[in-house]
């Protein structure tokens, strides 16, 4: 079994259980893509049933979008900039407002091969969770191609909204 193939049901698995939670917790969830770029979505669309509980995402690849659609506030963008704490925690209430969803989650980062900086290395990836009220912030530092820190950002993303909704 390849890499692929491993994350592909890894993510899915993954994306079951998230689903199984959301039902049993009668609600929604949305997200906001950046480095990703709908990787998340289609892990999670690609359970059946999915209709039931995701309610839709945003690839915010751009800051434009980030601003215009997920609501980012400018200056946060300036101060941090698109790959940051801050960020990911506008995007994340951002997609659920947009989507009037319960939960979201939120990534951006910087999956390479270039793009790095001493401060913002290729791997550095924002992960923002909304759920229970409140929305939480993670920083991670991947290693490897720019597909492993993609799935690496997918399997986390739907990992920490799992457990943020089970309370682990």
């Amino acid at each position: 079994m390849s890499a692929d193939t491993a994350f592909d049901s890894y993510s899915r698995t993954l994306a079951r259980q998230l689903g199984r939670q959301l039902r049993k917790m009668h609600r929604t969830c949305a997200v906001a893509e950046s480095c990703t770029g709908g990787l998340i979505g289609g892990a999670i669309t690609s359970v059946a049933g999915s209709s039931e509980w995701f309610r839709g995402g945003v690839i915010a690849y751009s800051n434009e979008v980030k601003l215009r659609l997920l609501g980012v506030p400018e200056q946060t963008l300036l101060d941090h900039g698109a790959v940051s704490s801050e960020t990911v925690t506008a995007m994340a209430e951002g997609a659920a407002r947009l989507c009037e969803a319960d939960c979201a989650i939120a990534v951006s980062g910087v999956a390479g091969p270039g793009g790095g900086t001493g401060e913002k290395p290729v791997g550095l990836v924002f992960i923002g969770v909304r759920a229970n009220g409140g929305t939480s912030h993670h920083r991670f530092l991947f290693t490897g191609d720019r597909s492993a820190i993609r799935q690496a950002t997918v399997t986390t993303g739907l990992s920490l909204l799992l457990e943020q909704l089970s309370g682990t």
